[in-house]
């Protein structure tokens, strides 16, 4: 390593500037998305509640929805220069929301409980299907959309709730009627004095078809892993039953009410047949379809045992969008389709969606529908990065700049395109701009460090922006500190695709001198631009941006191990940049990666000329664990 600062030096003397060893794509170039665009299979929004949908539907259900109980405000967004986007982008970014909440819980009874707090105020009719009866739930969550009403589970196993916790939700919304489907204990539907007329749903289609006021019912089947996603194809007050794709075990149904015949049922408990809807003859007056708030969106993981909450949301005409891993910033449908809602107020069904604080950030997020290259809002998964590292206009300091703008970009996409063959993952072009270049001498400011405006760094990074491929901007700050320089390029770190590199063998104290020191900086320092940087991101909605330390011995950053990954906002990356032979490089790499056991992400660097012998593409890949970063210089 010594060599190679002996060698830039001259460099360095005869043009004022010195850069250090520090960098970072095959890809679907994803640049920033508007807030439309096809939803990604798996991640379906239901469609908000029209005119036409209101007519078809039953008039069964309360006309108000609460709102959410328990909520944590999202941040004001507030949009990011250069992002552009649609009116509906817009709205996200300057909305009033009410909050977000998360059910955490695992029982299927008591999510289905949770979102009838949540959205529904008043229904006079109610759908109760038997917990432990996968058959009699589909049934009942089908029928819960198709006029309009809360779906409730009840039974042996529903144990998350009190004993009572039906017949309370029951009476506070008013209901006149209840439905039931499976073995449903009566017991469970009263409250005191109060109980609801209760009629079984028939098995048969005729009947059943007779009971929800359609000429003729169509059944699908569905299985377990599908059920989610197929409440959310049914439109509301249409004529389709979800049906388990094989039979199921069926639960005894001793003390069940008896199925009407197969024939219009006429008047039944106080419930009179309409030509297409179950109406309740006390709430004729009084009731319309339920209208969910605006901006009201259900995520769901898609997971089966959320189905019964997920069709009494659908029914509500609330919108649902599956988020499969729980951060919604990770899935480009997921990211459409909550930048088509617009959301105002969120309720996540699993834990894996976090706290609900975390999941306010990130559905703000989401909402901008702005999208990174290779798509979704996190740097990773799924995504692998390869870069050229120098700065624009000075060969000596690294193949980026031995070359025009577009011939830079053209280069950084052909560097990649064989890494493209060696991972099902996607490949992302990368930039890595030297902004602040070390020195020679003092300059005016008398800090050793070169700091470019950013006028002459837009070119480039325009350019690799409308490439969709990723920028990351390198800081060698001499005698100031990182946080000062990174503050000064916030212009370029506030735009989505932009994330920040520190190169701190060129951070020197007070008295130091580049060359004749190695520079190293606290953790403490690194820490505390990290802090800022997710701030800043956080603050305007931003993807996640990549944060690189560079390093190749671990008396650079020393306390590392106490570096803060904990930033949701950030992607935490060390990058390994020793040079020269092979057994060296892979000592380096593996002293630096047990110095610092919490990080997660790790960049490898090829020196063209220094590296013996330099490792192509199918060799990087063998570096376990395969790097995240790769880097040129």
């Amino acid at each position: 390593m010594r060599a190679r600062l002996v060698a830039a030096i001259a460099v360095g003397a005869s043009l004022g500037l010195m850069a250090g060893c520090t960098g970072a794509g095959g890809h679907a170039r994803v640049t920033e998305r508007g807030a439309t665009g096809p939803t990604a299979a798996g991640s379906t929004a239901a469609a908000s509640t029209t005119a036409a949908s209101t007519a078809a539907a039953s008039t069964a259900a309360a006309s108000t929805t609460a709102a959410p109980r328990s909520t944590v405000p999202f941040p004001p967004g507030s949009g990011s220069p250069g992002s552009g986007g649609t009116a509906a982008r817009a709205a996200a970014l300057t909305r009033a929301v009410t909050g977000t909440s998360v059910a955490a819980e695992t029982s299927a009874s008591v999510l289905a409980l949770r979102v009838s707090r949540e959205w529904w105020v008043r229904a006079p009719v109610v759908v109760v299907a038997a917990a432990d009866d996968a058959d009699a739930v589909l049934r009942a969550s089908s029928v819960a959309v198709m006029i309009g009403a809360p779906v409730l589970l009840a039974g042996p196993r529903d144990s998350g709730e009190p004993a009572d916790a039906i017949g309370a939700e029951l009476s506070r919304l008013g209901a006149l009627q209840v439905l039931t489907a499976g073995a449903v204990d009566g017991a469970v539907l009263a409250d005191g004095d109060v109980r609801p007329a209760v009629l079984a749903l028939p098995d048969a289609l005729p009947a059943l078809a007779g009971v929800v006021g359609v000429a003729r019912l169509t059944a699908r089947q569905t299985a377990p892993s599908d059920a989610v996603a197929a409440v959310l194809a049914l439109p509301r007050g249409g004529a389709t039953l979800l049906v388990a794709a094989a039979p199921t075990a069926r639960a005894p149904v001793a003390g069940s009410v008896p199925s009407p015949p197969p024939q219009s049922p006429g008047l039944i408990d106080g419930i009179r047949h309409a030509s297409e809807s179950l109406v309740p003859r006390r709430a004729v007056v009084g009731y319309e379809q339920a209208t969910a708030p605006a901006g009201a969106v259900l995520l769901t993981t898609g997971d089966a045992s959320q189905f019964a909450a997920v069709a009494s949301a659908r029914a509500a005409g609330v919108d649902v969008v599956i988020a499969p891993g729980g951060d919604p910033r990770s899935t480009p449908g997921v990211i459409d389709a909550l930048a088509r809602s617009v959301p105002s107020s969120v309720l996540a069904l699993g834990g894996s969606f976090g706290s609900e604080g975390v999941l306010a950030e990130r559905v703000a997020t989401a909402a901008t529908g702005v999208q990174l290259p290779g798509g979704g809002q996190t740097i990773e998964p799924g995504k692998r990065y390869v870069a050229l590292y120098g700065t624009p206009g000075t060969p000596s300091l690294g193949l980026l700049g031995e070359q025009d703008v577009p011939t830079t970009i053209a280069r950084a996409d052909a560097m990649a395109a064989p890494y493209r063959a060696l991972t099902s993952e996607v490949v992302i072009p990368t930039v890595e701009i030297i902004a602040t270049v070390a020195s020679a001498g003092p300059g005016a400011d008398g800090n050793y460090s070169n700091e470019r405006p950013v006028a002459s760094l837009r070119p480039l990074v325009d350019a690799a922006r409308a490439a969709g491929d990723y920028v990351v901007l390198d800081l060698q700050p001499g005698r100031t500190d990182f946080l000062t320089q990174a503050q000064q390029y916030a212009e370029l770190l506030a735009l989505p695709d932009v994330g920040l590199a520190l190169d701190p063998e060129w951070r020197l104290g007070p008295d130091q001198v580049h060359l004749r020191q190695i520079g190293s900086v606290s953790v403490d320092e690194v820490n505390g631009v990290a802090a800022w940087l997710a701030d800043l991101t956080r603050s305007r909605d931003l993807p996640q941006k990549l944060f690189v330390v560079h390093e190749f011995s671990v008396g650079m950053v020393p306390g590392i191990d106490r570096l803060d990954t904990s930033h949701d906002e950030l992607a935490v990356l060390i990058h390994v940049d020793g040079q020269g032979s092979q057994p060296a490089k892979a000592g380096t790499w593996a002293t630096l990666r047990a110095a610092a056991p919490q990080v997660r992400w790790w960049g490898w660097k090829n020196f063209v000329d220094e590296d013996h012998p330099m490792l192509d593409p199918t060799q990087t890949y063998q570096v376990r664990p395969t790097p995240d970063l790769v880097t040129y210089q």
